[in-house]
């Protein structure tokens, strides 16, 4: 039998990335977390995690913390149906892209019981990449699948617009957006990742560049994003439940007129969870039908 406190100890070591920060977590001493990853190690034969700054699980390792989250989601969905048996709250990892968080996400969180949650915040297009590891029990994804072990939800497409400040507009684009203005005025870029605005501008630019080039600011904050074309700093592509309001006002503009883009997003989840899943999933869908396009 594993014991719950090493495999505690190795999921909290590799998600907080140090001894340190996983003895605050699990209320322990950094020598205890330590000996509980020497003795799971010993126990497995194999190196579980590799030390350094930060400290990750090896690929033995992350299947040993995905067997420690399904059995906290398996009890769970046991001392529901056993009220007896006592329960505490389950952590549940979650994939969730940053605009989704901002615009529809909380209050499908908010309306699930029984979890503590603990988001991993990255791009639609890679956050299926942390299911596949098993490092999230779930992800919202624009990646369809299929997904070997896994479920999948259409959820619709969160709608983009491509705005500016009416300043900002009459400074880069006085005559419209064209290839030779948008190949020089400065965009807003969340990272590395993000190719939401290089989308939209190879849309527009069709036949006139074979990729999309442009000047761009770089800042990872989804609100931050409607305040810098709020304030003249760049244009982006922003959701459009939060420029709306802005966009009805006057106070942002879309470079141009009924541009949108649509990304579809997809709510992927293990087989093994969806039991412990099945109140989240229904308050995933629910909120994402308020929001979202519908699925087509």
């Amino acid at each position: 039998m594993l014991d719950p406190a090493q495999l505690a100890a190795l999921a909290a070591v590799h998600r907080r990335g140090s001894f340190d920060l996983a003895a605050a977590e699990l209320h322990v001493t950094p020598s205890a977390i330590s000996q509980r990853i020497k003795a799971l190690e010993e126990a497995a034969g194999t190196l579980l995690i590799r030390r350094g700054q930060p400290c990750t699980a090896t690929g033995a390792g992350l299947r040993l913390i995905r067997h420690h989250d399904e059995v906290a989601l398996l009890e769970r969905t046991l001392s529901q149906d056993l009220p007896g048996l006592g329960s505490r709250p389950a952590t549940l990892r979650l994939a969730v892209n940053a605009d989704s968080l901002a615009t529809w996400v909380i209050p499908a969180l908010a309306a699930t019981t029984g979890f503590l949650f603990d988001l991993v915040i990255d791009d639609q297009d890679v956050s299926q990449d942390w299911l596949k590891r098993g490092e999230v029990a779930a992800a919202i994804t624009g990646h369809p699948g299929p997904l070997q072990g896994c479920d999948t939800h259409a959820l619709g497409a969160l709608r983009y617009r491509a705005t500016a400040s009416p300043a900002y507009m009459a400074r880069w684009f006085p005559g419209g957006a064209s290839p030779a203005t948008l190949a020089l005025a400065p965009a807003l870029t969340f990272s590395e990742k993000d190719r939401l605005q290089e989308i939209w501008v190879a849309c527009q630019t069709k036949g006139h560049a074979r990729r999309a080039a442009f000047p761009s600011h770089r800042m990872g904050s989804t609100h931050a994003f409607v305040d810098a074309c709020l304030h003249g700093l760049g244009w982006g592509l922003n959701p459009e439940p939060l420029v709306a309001a802005h966009l009805a006002t006057g106070a942002l503009v879309e470079l141009k007129p009924d541009t949108p883009l649509d990304v579809p997003l997809y709510w992927q989840f293990t087989r093994l969870a969806a039991p412990a899943l099945a109140p989240l999933t229904a308050a995933i869908r629910q909120a994402a039908a308020q929001t979202l396009v519908p699925p087509g």
